[in-house]
């Protein structure tokens, strides 16, 4: 019986998971998005608000407090070994959500996977930036083909 054990193992060895959902993290803050299987989205979420948790709170902590800054700047460091993801989670994505008390991340399911039937699911960023692609200026010969 499992009472009272709330991790879910995947499959996985303790150091196989939590590599893996140090890179699935550092993802989903870089991209803002990612595709995955539907339990480790569950995962997934836990960890991730974790973090835009306590990077939420380096917005609270006044100047005069450096050391506590730093002390949730660590702590984030131990997840992401990413320097510039830990940079635009504290600087980007913790701000975004400022006002809001949790559910920093939402996941959509997609259906089943062919190769194995896994339940895919999309997770991402409650408020991210969408980027917008503009259409390509038209070259000659677009523009010659208009012009007849």
């Amino acid at each position: 019986m499992r009472h009272k054990n709330k991790v879910r193992i995947l499959g996985r060895s303790h150091a196989h998971r939590k590599a893996m959902f140090e890179n699935m993290v550092t993802s989903l803050f870089d991209h803002e998005r990612i595709i995955t299987t539907k339990e480790k989205g569950k995962e997934l979420k836990i960890v991730s608000e974790k973090l835009i948790t306590k990077a939420k709170k380096n917005i609270i902590i006044p100047d005069s407090e450096p050391e506590k800054k730093l002390h949730n700047k660590k702590e984030v460091f131990k997840v992401i070994k990413n320097k510039d993801v830990v940079k635009k989670l504290f600087d980007d994505i913790a701000p975004r959500f400022k006002d809001r008390k949790g559910g920093y991340t939402r996941m959509y399911l997609l259906g089943k996977r062919d190769g194995d039937a896994a339940e895919m699911a999309v997770v991402e960023l409650v408020e991210r930036k969408v980027k917008v692609v503009e259409p390509k200026a038209d070259t000659k010969k677009e523009s010659k083909k208009k012009a007849k």
